[in-house]
């Protein structure tokens, strides 16, 4: 769909509404309707049309109706889109301040992650300008929770098993098996089902809610609980000049509802953990917890990745090692929340 004709659509829809004084601004979404991240986009929307009294609207295109997600960032900052969902791992150099997100700290919680995250994006100065040179502003973000891993005839109980397993891996976590000598075979989330089935992987990286999602409790027989990391950079940019062109309550608005996105997203997907989980061992799936000095063998070989990422961002003349600092700090900040006053959701029930 061209910036034209989301334009005609847009005033035809308006037109027929009898809404002349609304903004209907276009979303692109690679994902379906669906699952916590379709649910929390909805829920954004939702927010975006009650706080702005209906002067604002989101028209979301789900699954990949305007563009798919290798061409997102292109498609927002053209304007095909006024906003949408950006996944950093399709765009390393573009998105690599987003990257920290992705990179295995130790932290494995979504909502800690999350709104370490979305701090970070907010109020760095640097990453800010960094965005805005690519014509994007950032609003809110996603994650797919902690990186876990399910294998079908073997278990991962330390890190001397993974050597010879054939393995569906995930960026750093991927590379990172690789290197205590797992064979990395390249293949989606949702082709592990079959791979793990046919034996072509004998193990799958992945996230609960997915597995459960994704009905692999049905060719899995182990479950190990890495709790080494997540991958969180995925989330909501949009166009600058259309961000820009709003008036400023508006702009607040879209905001302020991205912030409220992370503990909406973070209830939705904590609790469709829990219950994968439940799913998983119900399906007579063994669920293993990693000891902390395998885990901390996991860490100890990741930092590379870590190190590689301050790297390739200070090549772009970004401080990188100051980013790093910064989340990490963030990190701890929202973990001592947590564990002070709980999660939002359950100070709210309290």
């Amino acid at each position: 769909m061209t910036r034209f004709m989301k334009a005609a659509l847009a005033s035809v829809m308006i037109c027929g509404a009898g809404a002349a004084t609304a903004q209907d601004l276009f979303v692109g979404e690679a994902g379906p309707n669906r699952g916590a991240r379709g649910e929390s986009l909805n829920f954004f929307a939702e927010q975006v049309e009650e706080m702005s009294g209906g002067d604002l609207s989101l028209n979301i295109q789900w699954g990949g109706a305007l563009f798919k997600a290798g061409a997102a960032l292109s498609g927002i900052a053209d304007g095909v889109a006024d906003l949408g969902t950006i996944i950093a791992v399709y765009f390393p150099q573009e998105m690599a301040p987003y990257r920290i997100a992705d990179m295995p700290l130790e932290n494995s919680d979504a909502w800690v992650g999350m709104k370490a995250t979305d701090e970070i994006m907010r109020s760095n100065e640097q990453i800010t300008e960094y965005l805005a040179a690519q014509n994007l502003v950032y609003l809110g973000t996603f994650t797919t929770s902690a990186v876990h891993i399910g294998c079908k005839g073997t278990a991962i109980r330390s890190v001397e098993d993974i050597e010879g397993l054939k393995v569906r891996g995930v960026g750093a976590y991927g590379d990172t098996f690789g290197d205590f000598g797992a064979n990395l075979v390249p293949m989606s989330i949702y082709d592990a089902y079959q791979g793990l089935d046919t034996g072509l992987i004998d193990c799958s990286q992945t996230y609960s809610y997915a597995t459960a999602a994704l009905k692999q409790q049905e060719v899995i027989d182990s479950y190990t609980l890495l709790n080494w990391g997540q991958t969180g950079a995925l989330g909501i940019f949009m166009n600058k000049q259309s961000f820009d062109g709003l008036p400023a309550e508006q702009q607040d608005v879209l905001l302020e509802a991205g912030r409220m996105m992370s503990d909406e997203l973070g209830r939705l997907i904590t609790a469709d953990n829990e219950a994968a989980i439940e799913t998983m061992r119900e399906a007579g799936v063994e669920i293993i917890e990693l000891p902390a000095e395998e885990r901390s063998k996991l860490v100890e070989e990741g930092s590379k990745y870590i190190d590689e990422w301050v790297e390739q961002v200070s090549g772009l003349g970004l401080d990188g090692a100051a980013m790093l600092e910064e989340y990490r700090g963030l990190l701890e900040k929202y973990e001592e929340e947590r564990d002070s006053q709980g999660y939002p959701w359950e100070r709210e029930q309290g």
